[in-house]
């Protein structure tokens, strides 16, 4: 009996489905509450996310706008919520979890939400002992905003002869423009985008994208047909349009080039396809295109020129300039969002002044040397009001560049050398037969910390001009030289003036002199878009698209 009942498989089936039902209610349960756990994830995570681009939107208000974004998706207001307001670095370089830094909340563009909510168990408490799961997601936004903004020039309030020598020597042609043509090319604002396009059409760029343009190197003759084209699209008026024309003629023949990189950057926009625009609208001074074009144009070449300035008390004067390279990889125009940086370029001026003397001195030589260092505007903050645009402001870290300024004597070799600085001997101010006087005189302005310059929406749209100076330098720099100058007299045996007499006599007569000089060096500097110890700075545009997610 116990061995038939041991060999009977009657009822088997029914064991095993018994059995298998009990797993596949136990499966199916399970899934009811994975899926239930997916779901809510899915929905904590689109809060999440939300939550942190209604942050990252208005950070001054970031957790209550977090808040009030949870609450509107359904979830219970006091449901854990953790704001981190933060800096965020877009490096592909950098790991996900690194790109995103705590910081305070003067200097933060992003913020980081933390939510955790938790979904109930159906069947699975049965396995875990637990009524609930708890979910934690994390969601990072980034405020999306740019700025075009641009370091140098002066060229407005320049005469036009002097423009004309300084500029066409260094575009390697013969500039005629009147003081009215420079005005109107002052007043011309280019739409970066269509003078890139232009340019493109013109140097047959056949690239893709802009990155292409800028990456290339680019004829001068077409620049400026570029700048024509251009013009026209804006509708210039005819002064504008006939001085472009006249400088494209006068240049028709030169064969420098420019790099495009050094000339625009176009930031983020650089990867568009040629012929696109995007919304934000960057304009450009035809006058500042101009003075960029020719400084990159001339790279480390020396200008020499004769200056025919008519000046009473100053018998002749001439120039020797070389402008360096800017930094690599920058330009004198940008756009981007904080942290991008525009810079000028380092200059090198030798100004020879023949001073007219007074008794025994007849003429006074005076070899004047200076040395600018690149300037640099950083965009510092950049501050979108999240209901009215015309409340969004942004604000530039500016320090111009170190002046070194000499009376000695410096060589033409020394002026293209800018591995080394100059340390120029004594130079020789009076030579005669009879009266030799040497002289040495240093000036130095400096300023090592940046200056915060501030920029209202108006005058963002207005493209206004701010000069930031440094804090030591407040007189004439001329004065300044010629206060320091240590004088060494030579007399020959004829001469009967005392050694001090003859140095007071040549102080004094450089001392009147040195306003007109300082103008001179001035507008010559103001022409190559620096100053003395000043660095003009101005806004091409803004954009703020709000917050975007990043990872």
């Amino acid at each position: 009996m116990q061995r038939a009942f041991k060999h009977d498989e009657r009822g088997s089936v029914a064991i095993l489905s018994a059995l298998s039902l009990t797993v596949v209610i136990g499966a199916g349960a399970l899934a009811i509450d994975v899926g239930s756990v997916y779901l809510d994830r899915r929905a904590a995570q689109a809060a999440a996310d939300l939550a942190a681009m209604s942050a990252a939107a208005d950070l001054p208000h970031a957790r209550a706008n977090a808040l009030a974004t949870i609450t509107q998706n359904r979830l219970p207001a006091d449901t854990p919520l953790t704001v981190e307001l933060g800096t965020y670095t877009p490096d592909p370089s950098l790991g996900a979890s690194d790109r995103f830094r705590v910081t305070s909340a003067t200097t933060a563009n992003a913020a980081r939400v933390t939510l955790r909510t938790q979904t109930n168990l159906y069947f699975g408490r049965v396995l875990t002992g637990a009524d609930s799961y708890p979910i934690t997601t994390v969601a990072t936004a980034a405020r999306s905003a740019l700025a075009g903004f641009a370091i140098g020039s002066r060229l407005a309030s320049v005469d036009g002869g002097l423009v004309n020598q300084i500029l066409g020597s260094m575009l390697g042609g013969s500039l005629s423009l009147s003081v009215m043509d420079y005005r109107a090319l002052a007043d011309l604002k280019l739409d970066m985008f269509d003078f890139m396009n232009a340019l493109a059409t013109r140097a047959r760029i056949t690239g893709p994208t802009y990155d292409s343009l800028l990456s290339s190197d680019l004829k001068i003759g077409d620049v400026f047909a570029a700048m024509t084209a251009a013009a026209r699209t804006a509708g210039a008026g005819s002064t504008a349009i006939n001085a472009l024309g006249e400088i494209t003629r006068a240049l028709s023949d030169a064969s420098k080039t420019v790099s495009g990189r050094s000339l625009v950057d176009a930031g983020p926009y650089s990867a568009l396809g040629l012929g696109q625009k995007p919304a934000t609208s960057v304009a450009l001074s035809a006058l500042d295109l101009l003075a960029a074009t020719a400084q990159i144009a001339n790279g480390q070449n020396q200008i020499a020129a004769d200056l025919n300035l008519g000046v009473p008390g100053i018998l002749s004067a001439k120039l020797l300039l070389t402008v360096g390279e800017r930094p690599v990889g920058t330009s004198w125009v940008t756009v981007g969002s904080e942290g991008a940086s525009v810079h000028t370029a380092q200059t090198r001026i030798l100004l020879t002044v023949n001073v007219a003397g007074s008794g025994s001195i007849v003429a006074i030589n005076l070899p004047i040397y200076i040395e600018v260092a690149a300037g640099t505007a950083k965009l510092d903050t950049l501050a979108c009001a999240a209901v009215d645009a015309r409340n969004s402001s942004a604000t530039l870290a500016v320090t111009p560049g170190v002046v070194d300024a000499w009376i000695g004597n410096v060589s033409a070799s020394d002026m293209t050398n800018f591995r080394t600085a100059p340390n120029p001997g004594v130079a020789t101010l009076v030579d005669t037969p009879a009266l030799g006087i040497t002289g040495r005189a240093h000036a130095t302005i400096a300023n090592t910390s940046p200056q915060r310059v501030s920029f209202t929406y108006g005058e963002i749209i207005a493209q206004t001009k701010k000069t930031v100076t440094t804090t030591s330098f407040a007189s004439s720099l001329t004065s300044r030289l010629v206060g320091d100058l240590s004088m060494n007299v030579r007399l020959g045996p004829l001469n009967l003036g005392l050694p001090q007499l003859l140095t007071q006599s040549v102080g004094t007569t450089l001392g009147s002199i040195a306003a007109p000089i300082d103008t001179i060096l001035a507008n010559i500097l103001a022409t190559l878009g620096v100053g003395l110890g000043q660095a003009d700075v101005w806004m091409l545009g803004i954009r703020c698209d709000g917050a975007v997610l990043v990872n």
